[in-house]
């Protein structure tokens, strides 16, 4: 999103997905569209939970399915993500072959570019391979090492 006068912010009115019935999913996150639109409430520091019990991407190595139960908490700025438009980007990795980790730190950088929120926390807890469960969590802005225990 641009700050730059040039740009509006984008409104309600601004929403593709949304109100339609659109049901054909994005085959990849490069494809898939992050809507955004403005948050009623800038002057207050608040929390949005979004979870996401259902992500399925694959595993590189082997293509098997992997899935996970993602949480996504912001405090949004301006702008607040569209659950519709996120249903689909989610969805979209699907068939994307990529390592746990990975997908945790994709997921935070495309959706605070999104919406340039305050504070972001994206957590995958990822379904157990071979008897070992895989949580990843990452922050933004990121609080570094010593800090990294706190996110929740």
């Amino acid at each position: 999103m641009s700050d730059s006068p040039s740009t509006p912010p984008p409104s309600v009115g601004d929403l593709t997905l949304l109100g339609h019935s659109e049901n054909r999913l994005p085959r990849s996150p490069e494809e898939a569209k992050l809507e955004v639109f403005p948050n009623r409430n800038p002057q207050r520091n608040y929390w949005i939970e979004l979870d996401y019990p259902e992500f399925s991407s694959l595993c590189p190595v082997t293509g098997q399915p992997d899935s996970a139960h993602l949480t996504i908490r912001y405090v949004p700025d301006r702008l607040c993500l569209e659950t519709k438009s996120l249903k689909f980007y989610l969805a979209s990795f699907r068939n994307l072959a990529s390592f746990n980790e990975d997908i945790v730190n994709r997921l935070l950088d495309d959706l605070s570019a999104a919406c340039s929120p305050r504070r972001m926390v994206v957590k995958g807890r990822f379904s157990p391979r071979g008897g070992i469960r895989l949580t990843a969590t990452a922050a933004f802005p990121d609080p570094g090492l010593d800090d990294l225990a706190d996110v929740e």
